[in-house]
């Protein structure tokens, strides 16, 4: 777990972490408004953008993300000062959560993927297939679909499904649009601490951690946990009623 003890320097420590004691007590009046509460402090909303979770999280769908659930930190309130580091009441996400984060390496933009790999871990995929610690996960076939928008193909393209099943018990469905994809074998990822590994679960069109260019996520990065779907809209702009709901 991260501490701000641990994350700035010993000779700074106790004033920053004075200061950011202080701007939260400033802030208290302004947030005992409920809803700036929800806002603030509770629950943000996101709108998906791209479908790299799908079936999880489609195009058109808005979620809440639960910000308690792992802590606060720089990135979870708007226009927190840059010398903020670690994060307060921390804890650490688990297998198979969803989180929406800033990476290391873009800390403008709001992503969320599924973690699949904690501190110390060794990630590797062989033949599209998710090996955690030498061991590769379990899956099951599922029935085909048609592919629509998941892979980006010609009408009447079908997509492979399989259900993923993590060491803790967390399972979710997967997309896999092509034999041999760019991303399907990789070399051992081993996470380092205080990062943690995510992957998207539409596993042939989804920018994770495989790619050098987004890497290791740091668990001060993590914004909230994804947990509900409040509204969704399909490709017509309609309500997508059945989607509503806890996210799996």
């Amino acid at each position: 777990m991260t501490t701000l003890s641990q994350t700035i320097r010993p000779s700074t420590a106790q004033s920053r972490e004075w200061k950011a004691i202080l701007i939260l007590i400033l802030m208290v009046p302004v947030l005992w408004s409920p809803l700036l509460l929800f806002r603030f402090v509770l629950y943000q909303p996101f709108s998906i953008p791209s479908g790299s979770m799908t079936p999880a999280l489609v195009v058109g769908d808005y979620v809440f993300a639960a910000k308690y659930a792992y802590g606060y930190g720089r990135y979870s309130f708007p226009f927190a000062p840059s010398w903020i580091s670690g994060r307060v009441l921390a804890a650490d996400p688990e297998y198979g959560d969803i989180v929406v984060f800033r990476t290391a390496k873009d800390n403008s933009v709001d992503y969320v993927k599924r973690v699949v790999g904690l501190p110390g871990d060794r990630i590797q995929m062989r033949q599209g297939r998710l090996v955690l610690n030498d061991r590769p996960v379990t899956r099951v076939a599922l029935e085909t679909k048609l592919a629509g928008s998941t892979c980006g193909v010609d009408e009447g393209a079908t997509v492979k499904r399989w259900r993923e099943t993590l060491p803790n018990g967390a399972s979710y469905v997967t997309h896999d649009c092509a034999d041999d994809g760019f991303l399907d074998n990789t070399a051992v990822f081993t996470v380092p601490p205080g990062h943690f590994f995510v992957l998207g679960d539409n596993r042939d069109n989804s920018t994770d951690s495989r790619m050098s260019t987004f890497g290791f996520v740091p668990m001060d990065n993590l914004i909230g946990k994804v947990t509900r779907i409040i509204w969704s809209l399909d490709e017509d702009g309609e309500p997508h009623f059945e989607r509503l709901g806890k996210v799996e």
